[in-house]
């Protein structure tokens, strides 16, 4: 057996980053930039009310109440030339440009209006630049906006459009195709014959896959059979980045899986055991000698959690990520979650919350049997148990977090 970081490692070194492409900023969510973007202008442009109010000069106000004469209004997007006089005041709309000759703003809330609005007492001293925003105050011109390697985010997504930009230049996304292995596989509906199970893999991979933001190519079940899945295989190569497969890499499986994956990927491919439980049996190559190929195992438990360790991390090195592992938090255990030394890293289902106080627990979601998928649905953590005896009740785990929109919520 080799360990867990070893095996990580040998497959991430092997997995090239992407080429570069220019995606439109609709469809650059969650991608890797390849380029510093740089403010070309002032953001704001112009200086603009932070609210609704009076647009006045400070020294107008210097001591509450004060009168001023109201001679005009401004909106937002209103581009007329506006002014400020001695002992006057304009209405003024959130975004809308300060009038010239005006240094501060006076929010609504703190006016009273006279004679028909056409004149508002303004009923606290104003200081000067009070309610505006400057010219840059947000961006200045020139200023790093986003650098080399960020992951895109609305926010920043929104940053970049502000700047006139409609397009960003991002690392490609890997398309990965996604195919079970065996014959005793079936799909939909339907009274099974004996010794026939269902795929659950391929529909829960190409979930995955989805959720992280690649796009997928459903290659099916491919039988024991080396013809086919040979030509399977050799044709996913031209039109895939990254394969996925599942079953036939364990060692009491046939050798259809290994006698075909080890022919096209000649000495690239590493037939590992790795020291986890579960999800031991690994296969990791390239085919053509550029498109890797991840075979987990046939186990839907540990198919999915060998995803997780594995094949995700590999993919978004490949599409560019600097750090492409799922976090880990510390958390406290509800009960205890023993184990026995068997020189492995144990990979325990579980349910992590937080407390009244902030402090998150975990507790496992159910039996913890290699076939019971189950409890992997319910859970959106797994317990990291070290080799050892486990842990106790109370005791401080390590958590790798599979869903952070359920983190914290109560149990169930």
């Amino acid at each position: 057996m080799i360990a867990l970081d070893e095996a990580q490692q040998r497959v991430l070194s092997a997995c090239p980053v992407l080429g570069a492409e220019r995606r439109p900023l609709a469809a650059a969510l969650g991608c890797i930039t390849t380029e510093r973007i740089v403010a070309s202008e002032d953001v704001p442009p112009f200086a603009n009310s932070a609210m609704d109010g009076y647009a006045l000069r400070s020294d107008d106000v210097a001591s509450a109440p004060s009168a001023l004469r109201v001679v005009d209004s401004v909106m937002a997007g209103d581009g007329r030339a506006v002014e400020v006089g001695v002992g006057e005041a304009v209405r003024i709309m959130t975004g809308a440009p300060v009038p010239d000759g005006a240094d501060a703003v006076c929010m609504v809330e703190q006016t009273r209006t006279e004679d028909e609005g056409r004149r508002v007492v303004i009923e606290v001293a104003v200081g000067p630049g009070t309610a505006i925003r400057g010219p840059g105050s947000d961006i200045a011109c020139g200023a790093e906006v986003v650098a080399p390697g960020t992951e895109l985010t609305p926010a920043h997504l929104g940053v970049i459009a502000r700047l006139g930009l409609e397009t960003v230049c991002v690392h490609r996304r890997p398309t990965v195709g996604v195919l079970s292995t065996g014959d005793e596989l079936r799909e939909g509906p339907g009274a099974l014959e004996r010794g026939a199970i269902r795929d659950a893999n391929r529909p829960m991979l190409l979930a995955l896959l989805g959720a992280a933001g690649f796009p997928t190519v459903d290659l099916g079940i491919v039988p024991d059979d080396e013809a086919t899945l040979r030509r399977v295989l050799t044709d996913a190569v031209a039109t895939c980045d990254a394969l996925v497969t599942s079953g036939g890499v364990s060692v009491g499986d046939l050798d259809v899986v290994r006698m075909v994956l080890t022919d096209l990927g000649g000495p690239s491919m590493h037939w590992m055991q790795v020291a986890i439980r579960p999800a031991k049996p690994l296969a990791f190559g390239l085919l053509d000698r550029r498109v890797p190929v991840i075979g987990l195992p046939g186990n839907p438990v540990s198919s999915l959690i060998s995803f997780e360790l594995f094949a995700r991390p590999a993919l978004r090195r490949m599409q560019g990520h600097r750090d492409p592992f799922r976090p880990t938090l510390r958390a406290l255990a509800d009960h205890d979650l023993p184990r026995r030394p068997d020189g492995k890293i144990h990979f325990v289902r579980g349910w992590a919350r937080t407390d009244a106080e902030g402090r998150l627990h975990v507790a496992a979601s159910g039996g913890q049997d290699s076939h019971q998928l189950k409890a992997l649905a319910d859970a959106n953590a797994l317990v990291v148990l070290e080799d050892g005896d486990g842990a106790r009740a109370g005791d401080e785990v390590r958590v790798l977090v599979l869903d952070g929109h359920r983190l914290g919520q109560p149990d169930g």
